[in-house]
């Protein structure tokens, strides 16, 4: 091949999950990127596999992860599991030479995530962490202007994440609570925009519709504010009481100018009727995201088939744990939290 190396046509994936991320990582993988192709989906039930497995048109499903690790063809796993099971994922996939796309958050802890950060290191695979915001136009675009210097030196990022409603209760008993769930999105949104690691934080909340998050220690409204180490600010914004429908926006305060981020507006048409006009609400996070999700997955492929590192690894997903769980204890403690690296 005279000293080219040649790169691979396409790169063989296993999904595991078939939750709602995992049904939208299949099916971005098999129709929006012609560099993937999905030969697994991996569940714990065998019927519940085979299930999306034939919605989705994928040959093979299994509920043997080793099933999956064994086959010399697969190339990349894909996480869309229950938290709870990141780590030993990853574990096994970096023990068998896979490289690795997990869903936030990496792990249910950072010192969990330091055991992946060391398997991964040590067995020289790619991991990239699904914060899909950083491959949404709106932010990547934010992001480059920051660069650019259009609003002179950022000193202030305001976050808000608005879901529309509360998930179930089944689901909030595990999911870590609102500030390792919902706004690790934008501390590591508020990291990468003010291009400064956190230096400390103070968060708030309340239960304000959902009265059985007090049975969990959790809250449906949060306010996080944080204080960086080169001396910039955030303040965040996170809830399940939009009643009007998917909100996430963001703002970027400079010394010149400032950044709007992302809008409500699911399309581009006004509606003028009866002396009124109005515009339709995006109606959740998998509509609002869509291009980011498979932007996402398009760079994974990418670093998978080129051998690169990906713009969110395996060390800013434990950063942005490592955020979101003083964000937890200072809500629990009722104090400024520092965070040590």
């Amino acid at each position: 091949m005279n000293g080219v190396v040649k790169m691979k046509e396409k790169v063989v994936c296993a999904v595991l999950g078939s939750g709602r991320l995992g049904i939208v990582h299949a099916k971005n993988l098999i129709h929006n990127i012609p560099d993937a192709e999905v030969k697994y989906i991996v569940t714990s039930r065998l019927e519940t596999a085979e299930m999306a497995a034939n919605k989705l048109g994928i040959d093979h499903a299994t509920d043997k992860i080793e099933e999956v690790l064994e086959d010399e063809e697969i190339d990349a796993i894909v996480i869309g599991t229950p938290t709870h099971t990141h780590a030993e994922l990853i574990l096994k996939a970096a023990q068998h030479n896979k490289h690795v796309f997990v869903d936030k958050p990496i792990t249910r802890t950072s010192s969990e995530a330091d055991k992946v950060i060391d398997i991964v290191r040590t067995n020289n695979i790619i991991c990239q962490v699904g914060f899909m915001r950083r491959f949404d136009p709106a932010y990547a675009n934010a992001k480059k202007r920051i660069e650019r210097g259009d609003i002179g030196r950022p000193i202030h990022y305001r976050g808000i994440s608005r879901d529309p409603g509360s998930p179930p209760e089944s689901f909030i008993k595990t999911s870590g609570g609102i500030f390792i769930d919902l706004c690790i999105h934008d501390y590591d949104m508020a990291r990468y925009l003010m291009g400064s690691e956190v230096k400390s934080i103070q968060t708030f909340g309340k239960v304000l519709v959902h009265p059985f998050m007090n049975n969990y220690g959790d809250v449906d409204q949060s306010l996080s504010y944080i204080n960086f180490e080169n001396g910039s600010t955030a303040d965040i914004e996170g809830s399940r009481n939009s009643s009007y429908g998917y909100d996430t926006r963001g703002e970027v305060i400079g010394t010149e100018g400032m950044i709007q981020i992302g809008s409500m507006q699911s399309n581009d048409n006004l509606i003028s009727v009866n002396g009124k006009t109005y515009y339709d609400n995006i109606p959740d996070f998998p509509t609002f995201f869509e291009e980011a999700f498979v932007n996402e997955l398009i760079h994974f492929i990418n670093c998978v088939k080129a051998e690169n590192k990906p713009l969110i690894n395996e060390v800013d997903g434990k950063i942005a744990l490592q955020i979101a769980e003083a964000a937890q204890r200072s809500f629990e403690e009722k104090k400024e939290i520092s965070i040590q690296y």
